[in-house]
């Protein structure tokens, strides 16, 4: 999860795309102008399985002077032994 809020405070849409599960992947990526991340939180994990975990998380930012807050249950399987980001559902 960490990683995947790195690379979009840095728009790193190849990474993102690598780490989503394919079955789930979007063709592309469009990245918010002018959003500054200003952190993350992460508030719960949860391994479901071998093979299945969830993620709650809330990452702040600012886009045009305004305070934003996504809200997320994230999540992700396992495949080939790497953790791949599947879906999620806002809070």
């Amino acid at each position: 999860m960490r990683s995947r809020y790195c690379a979009f405070v840095r728009e790193d849409a190849p990474y993102l795309l690598a780490t989503w599960q394919w079955a789930k992947r979007p063709p592309q990526l469009a990245f918010e102008p002018g959003i500054k991340w200003l952190g993350l939180e992460v508030r719960e994990h949860r391994v479901v399985d071998d093979s299945h975990a969830e993620v709650e998380f809330v990452a702040r930012s600012r886009v045009a002077g305004r305070a934003q807050r996504l809200h997320e249950r994230s999540r992700f399987v396992r495949e080939d032994g790497r953790w791949y980001y599947v879906d999620g559902d806002l809070a």
